[in-house]
């Protein structure tokens, strides 16, 4: 209870009764949870101050205490507690949403009316009490961001539940994280048998099925038939890449008129 001896040393004088320990008990677990006494009464009033201690006059009821407290974010909380007997009935309201939560304390199950100035000694069975403020009466102190984050963990949760219950729920076979598995290429040995009718042009190295003579795997000019050939295609008249059954005599100049002259044709006497 780190903090906690500092602080029942400062109030000890205004502890004159077991329940008035049990009321630091339950103030100290508000301040580790994040808020900040503002004063007492359940109105506001201009001399409330944000505070780790009680105020001056916070047990002078011993039998009605009223606290009220403010979070960083705003949210603001009166706390009542009520003695009834032996018991001390705990009250706390979120003065913006009216969420209300409770908690009874057993007054002699957790001080020691004997050893009221003995902060050593004043509390029995501490850890249980810590428990009970943290699971009973706290979740409404909890602030709205963290309500909020923990209300959609919640509902997350349950919608898991309910798909993970339904029997006509076909199940994700998708792993939920991690890499991919790793598939062997159905192209590569051994799964190559029927491969030619997969990828007819072979594109992946294989024989295919189409001849085409660009990609026969015979030797060849090395003509590509995308530039245009002279006198016959003009550039651009076949797409790259397409297939292209050449025609006529690729690669060779037409024959010239004049390459056999007769005998003597340069005779002009002739």
């Amino acid at each position: 209870m780190a903090g906690m001896e500092v602080l029942y040393s400062s109030v000890g004088g205004s502890v004159t009764c077991p329940q008035d320990a049990v009321v630091c008990f339950v103030h100290w677990e508000m301040i580790k949870s994040g808020y900040r006494c503002i004063g007492t009464g359940d109105e506001p009033l201009s001399t409330d101050r944000r505070s780790e201690l009680l105020p001056a006059d916070w047990s002078s009821n011993k039998e009605l205490y009223s606290l009220r407290y403010e979070s960083r974010a705003g949210d603001t909380q009166l706390l009542k507690a009520i003695v009834v007997d032996s018991t001390l009935i705990f009250n706390l309201m979120n003065s913006g949403t009216q969420q209300v939560s409770d908690l009874t304390v057993n007054i002699v199950d957790h001080v020691d009316s004997e050893q009221l100035h003995s902060f050593h000694n004043v509390f029995k069975e501490a850890d249980g009490l810590t428990e009970k403020v943290k699971t009973q009466l706290l979740p409404a102190a909890r602030p709205t961001g963290q309500r909020k984050t923990r209300e959609k963990e919640e509902e997350e949760e349950q919608r898991r539940r309910r798909e993970d219950s339904d029997p006509l729920r076909i199940p994700n076979r998708q792993p939920r994280q991690g890499p991919p598995p790793h598939w062997r290429d159905p192209m590569v040995p051994p799964f190559t048998a029927g491969g030619a009718d997969l990828d007819p042009f072979g594109s992946r190295g294989g024989g295919g099925m189409i001849v085409d003579p660009l990609r026969s795997g015979y030797p060849r000019s090395g003509m590509d038939p995308s530039t245009g050939i002279p006198d016959i295609l003009p550039p651009g008249a076949v797409p790259p890449g397409a297939r292209f059954d050449p025609f006529g005599p690729v690669g060779r100049p037409r024959p010239d008129p004049d390459h056999m002259p007769p005998p003597g044709y340069d005779d002009m006497f002739m």
